[in-house]
Parts: structure tokens; sequence; C-alpha cells
């Protein structure tokens, strides 16, 4: 199943993507053989085309996959210590009110075309964040708060907040930065040449995109940090994982995620555990059935709640997901201390189910087997992308269900694409997808009210106590008194049920056995750490 990704990064991201915290801090299969060395390529699925390569209207997790080697910010999350370390700032300062954020930034940087980077690509850049023309709500709401942000000198720059936010330093110094020299006045932001041709400070530069097979990156030689040693990464799009799987063993790929049943049933041979590694580690995210409320099947929470009775999720992770996952009740990553672990997910109850229909006023009031309420039969469409198979027989599943209690559902597949569009102008009923999610928490993109209309709140979620409680949380410094506020938000979800929340999946890959220093961290694995010794060197 595909997903979004937050911002961070968002941060970042909309898997799927696909991906959350480790279950340990740091392990490597196989100790280097020798010294790094430099060379070779690393060839890496993608299972759909990304939107676009502007790293800020980009909302989905595969243009983050692509985007990170090639854009950098202020600093980072360290995936080892998961500290926020200095990347293109050297250091910063935070004042005691916590409202004036002041960073100071490197001055031997420059764009992939060689063009000095300056704390005026920064404003251009909060700017374009800030400007409502610019498909960039999913970010915006983390800016919202700052007052102004100036430019003190080409290496200064000072975040000026009107009130104080927890995840300030976070998103002050992982703002997406373009580079502000590309763009001129009047051009359309959101269909710049950029989308399709990024230029970065990062250690890999854009090659080529060839639309539908493939996106091209290499070395930055000009790289102003310490450049990796793998030479050249090409991200083959292959949309069917079970194609993307033959071409793996063929030789065609070196990494790529791996669906339950192929890492369960299909990649056991001794052939293919003698050529990759095959590696399974938690990582924050979930997948979820998403409810539109702006449809009248939909705007009654009994409905809602009713949809997850007539799902048997623990059927479903068992059976078609080997049980490598969790089932889920709320928005926070599962193994976290703001996960509500009262919260149980409610069960599948078909009866209960039935129950709550008649009480919303869906009954068969005509005899022809089908719910109808006000005249209005039971009839809606379930979107799914194209690409994922485990999203098909999920929506099989649920079809007849409903259609035990008089419900019909029709099943749509799309190209990632479209599909993403349709459920960005909310022309949907119910989907099936998935999030990735930050290392600190901050509902407000996904569930605030005044997300819905542009931003990541596709479903319509509008509840005055949940924004009251995303609100105050923002402004909360003490973790304790925070998730408090978190616990009884996602009670909120459980009562309202705007998704069914169904599973935080365990994140499965394989890796080519070439390549040495494969650790996986708190935050997943580092490519930009990995190394081919020259006799096991495939490409030149």
């Amino acid at each position: 199943m595909e997903n979004h990704r937050k911002p961070w990064t968002l941060h970042r991201v909309l898997l799927f993507a696909v991906i959350v915290f480790g279950l340990w801090a740091g392990w490597a299969e196989n100790a280097p053989a020798s010294e790094p060395v430099d060379g070779d390529w690393l060839i890496v699925h993608l299972g759909a085309e990304p939107g676009t390569l502007n790293p800020i209207t980009a909302t989905d997790a595969y243009s983050g996959r692509v985007n990170d080697y090639i854009y950098e910010s202020l600093l980072r999350r360290d995936p080892k210590t998961l500290e926020l370390v200095p990347v293109l700032a050297q250091r910063w300062e935070i004042s005691e009110d916590r409202l004036t954020y002041t960073f100071h930034l490197r001055n031997d940087v420059r764009w992939q075309d060689g063009t000095p980077f300056t704390a005026r690509d920064v404003l251009y850049s909060f700017e374009r964040i800030n400007d409502p023309a610019v498909d960039a709500a999913h970010l915006r709401n983390y800016y919202r708060d700052i007052e102004k942000l100036e430019v003190l000198d080409d290496y200064t720059l000072r975040y000026r907040y009107r009130i104080p936010y927890f995840r300030a330093l976070e998103f002050c110094g992982g703002i997406p930065i373009v580079p502000a020299h590309l763009f001129k006045e009047g051009d359309d932001f959101n269909q710049h040449p950029i989308g399709r041709s990024p230029l970065g400070t990062g250690p890999y530069r854009f090659v080529r995109w060839d639309t539908g097979k493939e996106i091209v990156l290499e070395r930055n030689e000009a790289y102003w940090g310490s450049k990796p040693h793998i030479k050249r990464i090409v991200f083959k799009i292959i949309t069917d994982n079970t194609v993307a799987l033959h071409v793996l063993k063929k030789g065609g790929l070196d990494f790529m995620s791996l669906r339950p049943i192929q890492w369960v049933k299909q990649t056991g041979s001794a052939r293919l555990q003698e050529r990759f590694r095959k590696l399974k580690y938690y990582l924050p995210s979930y997948t979820y059935i998403g409810w539109n409320q702006r449809k009248p099947y939909f705007d009654d929470r009994r409905v809602r709640r009713a949809m997850t009775m007539l799902l048997d999720r623990d059927m479903i992770l068992q059976r078609l997901l080997f049980g490598l996952g969790t089932v889920v009740s709320g928005t926070f990553y599962v193994n976290s201390p703001e996960y509500n672990k009262a919260v149980v997910p409610l069960p599948y109850d078909p009866d209960g189910a039935r129950t709550l229909l008649k009480e919303a006023g869906w009954e068969d009031h005509d005899g022809d087997g089908i719910l109808d309420r006000d005249g209005v039969p039971f009839r809606f469409e379930f979107l799914i992308s194209a690409g994922s198979l485990f999203a098909e027989q999920l929506a099989t599943i649920l079809q007849q269900n409903l259609k035990n209690v008089g419900i019909v559902m029709t099943i749509r597949k799309l190209e990632w694409a479209v599909f993403i569009q349709k459920i960005q102008s909310h022309d949907f009923d119910a989907c099936t997808l998935g999030w990735s999610l930050g290392w600190e928490t901050d509902p407000y993109q996904l569930w605030h009210s005044s997300q819905a209309e542009k931003g990541s709140n596709f479903v319509g979620f509008q509840n005055a106590e949940a924004d009251r409680l995303i609100e105050e949380a923002r402004r909360e410094f003490d973790p304790v008194k925070r998730r408090a506020m978190y616990h009884r938000f996602h009670e909120i979800l459980h009562e309202e049920q705007p998704y069914t929340f169904l599973f935080t999946l365990e994140a499965m890959v394989a890796v080519d056995r070439r390549f040495e220093n494969v650790t996986v961290y708190p935050m997943g694995l580092e490519p930009r750490e990995w190394w081919v010794p020259l006799e096991k060197q495939r490409y030149h």
C-alpha cells in the first residue's frame, strides 16, 4: 500500500512509502571487510512515479525518497541518535521565551550549478511556503505562527514566533529550501521546471527523469561535505510489486521493499538468501481507510464506527500480512508514549454494526436488499492505488462484508498520480492509504479542521475539542502534559472513527549483499553510508 509523506520533511510525507522507530539503536549484519572505497551504483525500486520533485510542493513518499539525496536544510535528525544536528547551518540560538530562533549558516555551500547558497534562499523558500497560491498547505500550517523571518546578512537569519511551538526548531531548521536564483517574478511556482529538474546542495545531483522508467542521480563531486561512496543512484519505477521482485531476482535491482507475502513465501530460496540481505524493522507509520465526511454516507459517526466493525482487521493481519504488524486504534505511532494504549481497537462485530446503521437511519425501506436513508441507497466508491495488491485484497474483503449487510461498494483502481489528485481534491467517497510519521508528533496537519480545505485532512474531520487539544499541545513544552492531551485526542478519534485505522507494519527490505556498512538505525537505513569493495563492484 502506498503512503503520503509528512513534511519535515516533512516529514515529513503521502508512503507507500514505507517506514519508523527502530527496535534497536543500530545493527549491522556484517562488519566492513576492508576500508571503504568509492564506486558502483545503487539500483533502487520506486513503486510509483513521483508527482513532482519540487521539495516545497511534493507530498508523496516517492518524491521524498529521491529528494532526500538532492536537497538539504539547515539541520536534520541524526539517524543514529535522533538528535537535531547542523547541516547548512553551523549553529543556532534560541531565546529564553522560545520565540526567536537565530541560525548562522555555512559560507562554503554552493548550489549544484555553482551559485552560492545564502540566507536569501531560505527567505525565498519561506515566502513560497506561505504564499496561498503555492500548493504547500501541508507545510504551511507548521509556519503559520511565525511573525517574520529576517535576513540579517547573507549567512544569518532570524525567525520570530508570535506564540511558542514545541517543534519550532525542527521546522525552522528543517524547512525545504529551493534555489531562489532559478525563479523569476511571474513564474508559476507550482509548475516550475524545477519540479522535473531539481537542483539542490546535497550529495547527489539530478541527471535525468525518464517518465515511467527511471530517475537517475549521480554523486555531486563538488559537494561541500563528506561525499558518499556510491557514484550513482538509479530509481527504477516499477508499479507492479510482483514484477519488481522478478527484476530483483534477475539482478536488476539492489534494494526494494518487500510485501509480507514476498517476505514469507517468495524470498526464502538459498540462492536469493545468498545474494540478498533481508532486513525487518519498525518505523513510525500506519495504514488506514479514510471516510470522506463530506459525503452523506459518512457524515454520521455511527456509520463510520459500523464500517470499522464490519472489517476483521485481526484476520486480515494474520492471513494477508502474516502477522507482520500490529492493529492500531489511532494516529500516533503505536510504540510511542503519545499512543494511548488504553484505547482498544473496535472489534469485528457485524451485528453491532447493523444496529449502529439502523440507529443512523440506514435500513432497507423498499425491500430491494440495499440499505437506504431518505430515499438514497447506500452505494459508494472505494478508491485504491493500482500498484497495491494489498489494497485490492483489503477492498475485496470489505466489499463482501458490506454486501452482507446491504451496502454496495464499488472498487476503483487508479494510477498513483490520478489517485492522489482525487484525494487532494476531495473527489472520493472512501480510500485506503498510509502515513509516515515524524519523530516528534504534531497531528495538526492531518486532523485540525483548518486543514480540511487544502491541507492533509482529506476526510474533512472537524471537532471543536480536537482542535483545542491540538492547538494547546503545540504550545506545551512539557512532554508529560502534552502526552495527556494527545491521549484524550486519541480517544476522540476512536469515538469519531474518521479513519478505520488499520496497521503499523514492519518495514521489510532486501539489499544486495555486495554493499557494506548496511546498518539499521532508529530511522531505518542510510544508503549514503554504504560502499562496495572493488572486487564486487558491478557498474562503472
